[in-house]
């Protein structure tokens, strides 16, 4: 198999992949919600209520699809597709599964193996936010408008934190390559003074600070409770998504699951080994190169699908901060928090060696 053939075939899977859960995501949600609150939830939509997320599609792409006279409507068609092409993309750097062999050769699981995996995700997660920003400014109304001023002040203050958290990390494996930081994870001795683990030498165990920071402001991010600010219902109606319907209002609403699904598979391969798990050098010396990578697979969806039924269970657990409730954490609670775990990281790595 060729290598272009086998990165389109990729491209393909990852696309279907993520549409996929996304759309399973919104089924999910409202189960995690009806057993929480001891209701039934989906169930009428073939059995138990599985094919909802289809029934949910079509009504979105056979509603009337209206634009409001004054918006700017280049601008306003803009938004929504802006934000579901940035939480797709951000998929092609991250490496879902070790390798697998076709024909005597091992590709990557990865769609592009850039350097600066990191920098290039944490730059697409940037430019998200100008969707947002659009479609709240171009649908000429104020409660969008005041949606979007909030996304956008929200979500500079958290990168701050976040970009802050990642440092650690960056400063253990010595690298931007998301490739690299799971093979580090897998067999590399990061403390000098701490034996590896092979297969769960993960980075939540020497950063569990770094951890508990970048996953707050991963939910800050993606505008997941406690943080939905920008589309406040009990305020602004919902926020920068007020004046749009049909498949517009279901790119913004896909748009934001997606970003949940990458948002965890990048948590997945900064501290928790990626797609590494206990046994894969046994079984790739045992079961062969492909079985190996095909449990790998299996590993990092299962990692990925665990942090976004938590990030359900925050929604339907906890209240939404007031938005100086908000600022505050972020500014004056996160932000040093990660200078200081920045400095213990230094101070360790200085004295101990990496």
């Amino acid at each position: 198999m060729e290598l272009l053939t086998f990165k389109i075939i990729l491209v393909l899977a990852l696309f279907l992949l993520a549409l996929t859960i996304a759309a399973y995501s919104t089924w999910a949600e409202r189960k995690v919600a009806a057993i929480m609150q001891d209701r039934i939830g989906p169930n009428r939509s073939g059995p138990f209520g599985l094919l909802q997320p289809l029934a949910d599609g079509g009504k979105f792409f056979f509603k009337e699809d209206f634009t409001p006279q004054h918006a700017e409507k280049f601008l306003f068609i803009l938004g929504p597709s802006l934000v579901m092409f940035i939480s797709l993309i951000t998929g092609a750097v991250i490496p879902w599964g070790k390798t697998l062999n076709f024909g005597g050769v091992s590709y990557d699981l990865q769609v592009a193996n850039i350097d600066v995996g990191v920098l290039f995700i944490i730059g697409m997660a940037s430019i998200g936010v100008y969707g947002i920003m659009i479609g709240g400014w171009a649908s000429n109304n104020k409660y969008s408008l005041l949606g979007a001023i909030r996304a956008s002040s929200q979500m500079i203050s958290y990168e701050l934190a976040m970009g802050l958290a990642l440092l650690s990390i960056i400063m253990m494996t010595g690298s931007l390559d998301l490739k690299m930081i799971s093979e580090t994870q897998a067999t590399g001795k990061i403390w000098g003074f701490i034996p590896a683990i092979s297969g769960i030498n993960w980075n939540i165990l020497y950063q569990p600070l770094a951890f508990l920071i970048f996953f707050v402001a991963a939910l800050a991010e993606t505008n997941r409770h406690p943080f939905d600010l920008p589309e406040c219902e009990s305020e602004l109606v919902t926020g920068y998504s007020t004046e749009y319907s049909s498949m517009k209002l279901g790119l913004y609403m896909f748009g934001e699951y997606v970003n949940m699904f990458i948002s965890n598979a990048f948590i997945v391969v900064l501290f928790f080994g990626g797609y590494n798990y206990p046994g894969i050098d046994w079984v790739t010396q045992n079961w062969g190169e492909n079985a190996a990578g095909i449990l790998s697979i299996v590993a990092f969806l299962t990692k990925t699908i665990v942090g976004i039924l938590i990030f359900m269970w925050i929604r339907w657990t906890l209240p939404r901060f007031r938005y100086d409730q908000l600022m505050h954490l972020g500014w004056k609670t996160l932000i040093p928090l990660a200078l200081v775990n920045l400095m213990v990281t230094g101070a360790v790595i200085l004295a101990f060696g990496n």
